[in-house]
């Protein structure tokens, strides 16, 4: 292996540059990694696997040799979480590069649970798990959203016993895994889909049970919020009593199972139709019982004296009646009297002060042409025409001048009235 530098006119060969990318990589030793496990396979004995970064979208593959893998005290498979020694190897011949496992193990719960607790504290700070803010559910939705694994039994339980319990029930189904490193990002995006549907009214999301590491993706900070920030009801079917993921906490209703959740969705037809029945059965017997007891106090009243023979109202108002005809009688003919002597004083005034009583007694009165009434003897010259209007009519004279100062000598004229 030549150390002088490669140029165009003196190239290395290619095994020479296989060979310092073992020589440099040698030198590297061994290191130890944390990871989320999303490949393992098992061929003659050996593993083969990669290894995913738990934030960042970096994957590396590895192996464990059949003899590594015989000292392991755990289980491991896809999904678990882990930290492992390993040594990156370089194979010159074929000049391929792979991770060698020689120790692997189980990060420990305590840490993951710590983790756990600071975002769970975090979070119900910001008021995301507070009761308050959770959704009613829809009596009877018209179209239900589920999330789940496609053919899995969550999504068979669910379909099963909703239409068992209200047959027209209609889902829109989204297919998402429901652990490893897709679980996350294709939950979130189901979720925005089926929440964007205006026809969905409640969204169910999955998944038949797990161990705690499987269903670490249903803590994810990024699944949690965009539950909280779902405008439709969000319902966690995780079926993990022992741990509660976060989505447990956030969702406007946990159920303990898919097939609880989707009897707390869905209302069972049969049920609704006996609490119908009952309903009705309460409101016919409140409405017989009402009608009962006022049929009862109508002829309880009707049991009284008062009521029972009516015809004493006719015959007490009748009497009292007839006493007021009379007494309106009585007082009219004495109006009446009254009235008639009060005219005959009057007319008695009337006759006593009227010129027609004074012409009676044997008056006279004299009026010149123009109506006046002759008053003195010197508003009458000689030869001045008037009237007498006597007792039965009038005659016309007319004067001849005084006479011992007093008015008198009248000569008839040729006509009287």
């Amino acid at each position: 292996m030549t150390d002088a530098p490669a140029t165009r006119e003196a190239p290395w060969p290619v095994a020479v540059l296989s060979g310092k990318i073992k020589q440099y990589l040698d030198r590297l030793g061994t290191v130890w990694v944390e990871g989320e496990i999303t490949q393992w396979g098992v061929s003659a004995g050996n593993v083969y696997g990669k290894l995913k970064d738990l934030d960042a979208d970096a994957t590396v593959s590895f192996q464990v040799w059949s003899s590594v893998r015989a000292r392991f005290t755990e289980q491991f498979k896809q999904g678990d979480r882990v930290v492992a020694l390993v040594k990156v190897n370089w194979w010159v011949k074929g000049g391929s590069l792979s991770m060698q496992v020689y120790e692997l193990k189980h990060v420990g719960i305590g840490d993951l649970l710590e983790r756990l607790e600071r975002l769970r504290t975090q979070l119900a700070g910001e008021g995301l798990f507070d009761p308050a803010r959770k959704q009613r559910l829809p009596f009877l939705p018209g179209v239900v959203g589920l999330i789940t694994g496609k053919d899995s039994d969550a999504e068979h339980d669910v379909l099963r016993n909703a239409r068992l319990r209200w047959p027209s029930v209609e889902f829109r189904v989204a297919h998402a895994a429901v652990q490893g490193d897709r679980a996350v990002p294709e939950v979130v995006s189901a979720l925005a889909r089926l929440d964007a549907d205006p026809e969905v009214e409640v969204i169910i999301i999955a998944r038949g049970g797990g161990d705690f590491q499987n269903l670490l993706g249903f803590s994810d900070e990024r699944l949690v919020r965009a539950v909280a920030a779902a405008s439709t009801p969000v319902v966690s079917a995780i079926g993990h009593e022992a741990d509660r993921p976060l989505l447990d906490e956030v969702a406007d209703l946990r159920a303990s199972t898919p097939t609880d959740a989707a009897k707390r969705v869905v209302p069972d037809v049969g049920e609704e139709l006996v609490r119908v029945g009952q309903a009705r059965a309460r409101l016919s017997m409140r409405l017989q019982h009402q009608l009962s007891h006022e049929i009862d106090r109508i002829a309880h009243l009707r049991s009284r004296p008062a009521l029972a023979d009516g015809s004493w109202i006719v015959d007490r108002r009748a009497e009292e009646l007839t006493r007021w005809v009379s007494r309106g009688v009585e007082l009219v003919e004495r109006s009446l009297e009254r009235a008639d002597a009060r005219v005959g004083e009057l007319r008695g005034h009337l006759r006593a002060l009227s010129p027609q009583a004074t012409l009676d007694r044997g008056y006279s009165i004299a009026q010149l042409p123009d109506g006046h009434v002759l008053r003195a003897s010197d508003q009458a010259p000689v030869g001045t025409r008037f009237t007498l209007a006597l007792a039965d009519g009038a005659i016309v004279a007319e004067s001849a001048g005084p006479a011992h100062g007093a008015v008198g000598g009248a000569e008839p004229a040729a006509s009287a009235n």
